[in-house]
């Protein structure tokens, strides 16, 4: 597919780099945008056009991802409308901006694509959720699902549920780092080195977070598998549930999800 991407930060970086070590994408088809010279270099170092204007890094494209910052967005609108392919698809990957708020700015003709990615796309391990208006085509969503899958994992889903998206995948990873870093602390205090720490509490997660992904039983099940009466792990579930583990993980997400929701408004 031919692609134009406005705005080479970490995000954007992490899409095109996914997508063309995978093959999805060819070099000579992607073209990037960026005002910092920092992010252009960068989008040169991985053998992509770089435009000399916004508009021109439009030329042609089948697929415009814009990946600035929201409150950017307006200004951008105005400047890349009246150059935008007939039929491109555009897809946002603007924190808080609707679809409604994307048409309003784009065009209520336009293909227009809202996504919600997360970090560790960064390292190939993304989750994004993907909506879009009626306009966009089943072979549209392909294409687009197609360059998200490169770096993760990627799932349709209605918009409304896009404020849940960021309270899970979205921050989700937050959460996850805090409970990292305690393991880490704890670790050190008896007497672990800090690398060694970090060394066990990240690749326990990151392997418990393979075993729901890949076995054939539910968390749940895997819970129970290792709570063995009488056992080690047991007793650590015991004071997680005592102390309202399960509740912290959802009024925390559920205050992040407001908190969407209002700056959706």
């Amino acid at each position: 597919m031919k692609l134009s991407i406005i705005g080479f930060g970490h995000m954007g970086s992490a899409i095109i780099s996914g997508g063309l070590s995978s093959g999805v994408l060819a070099a000579d088809d992607v073209t990037v945008w960026d005002k910092l010279p920092a992010a252009a270099e960068k989008a040169r170092s991985l053998g992509v056009k770089v435009s000399k204007s916004c508009a021109e890094s439009l030329n042609n494209a089948e697929v415009i991802i814009i990946a600035v910052k929201p409150a950017d967005l307006e200004t951008l609108a105005e400047e890349i409308s009246g150059s935008i392919p007939k039929n491109a698809v555009i897809a946002s990957i603007c924190a808080g901006k609707h679809l409604d708020t994307l048409s309003r700015l784009f065009g209520a003709d336009k293909k227009i694509v809202r996504i919600m990615p997360n970090t560790p796309a960064l390292v190939g391990e993304g989750m994004s959720g993907i909506c879009g208006n009626s306009k966009v085509s089943d072979d549209d969503f392909a294409k687009i699902l197609e360059l998200f899958r490169s770096f993760g994992r990627a799932e349709l889903l209605p918009e409304e549920l896009f404020d849940c998206v960021t309270a899970v995948s979205g921050s989700g990873p937050a959460y996850v780092y805090q409970f990292i870093i305690a393991l880490i602390n704890y670790a050190q205090s008896r007497g672990m080195t800090y690398e060694q720490a970090k060394t066990f509490a990240a690749q326990t997660v990151l392997g418990s977070a393979k075993m729901v992904l890949c076995s054939s039983e539910q968390p749940e099940q895997l819970l129970k598998n290792l709570c063995t009466p009488n056992g080690t792990t047991i007793e650590a579930i015991k004071v997680l549930d005592e102390r309202g583990f399960s509740s912290i993980i959802s009024d925390a997400a559920s205050a992040c999800e407001a908190r969407s929701f209002d700056l959706g408004k």
